[in-house]
């Protein structure tokens, strides 16, 4: 088993341990997204898929948070909040911007990327290292700007 997919177990039991229904309900959200994916494909999966799962479940966990500060529902902006704390615990450090920038340059130096045409190598390349750990929307924003100048 993946150990990304331990940590969340054994995470699991530590919340029905210590009764923390609020910690226990957001981490059964996190083992059944994994488990459908599983039953659905029929694989075991690896920590990068893992990670793929999380970072979906953070991008909608913050859309529903937005959603609901509009809307003025402070309740369920408090409940999201920390349904996206529990899911982030399990993320990596995220990169910084100069990271980020550094790991662009040598992906567009390493497919010989000259124009708007190959951002899907730059991009293909990127995402393998950047999974969970920056927010794929403004990295492509970033690959655009590298290619467009």
């Amino acid at each position: 088993m993946a150990a990304l997919k331990e940590q969340i177990n054994d995470q699991v039991k530590v919340a029905m341990r210590n009764r923390d229904k609020e910690r226990l309900g957001a981490l059964r959200l996190i083992t059944a997204a994994i488990k459908q994916k599983e039953v659905d494909e029929r694989i075991e999966l690896d920590d990068t898929a893992v990670l793929g799962i999380l970072d979906k479940m953070c991008k909608q966990l913050r859309d529903s948070i937005n959603q609901y500060r509009d809307a003025g529902r402070d309740d369920l902006v408090a409940k999201e909040e920390m349904e996206l704390a529990v899911v982030q615990a399990f993320m990596p450090q995220p990169l910084s911007d100069e990271d980020i920038d550094a790991l662009i340059k040598t992906a567009i130096e390493s497919t010989g990327a000259a124009s708007m045409q190959d951002m899907g190598k730059v991009m293909g390349q990127l995402k393998p290292q950047l999974q969970g750990r920056a927010d794929m929307g403004q990295v492509s924003a970033r690959v655009k700007a590298a290619l467009a100048g």
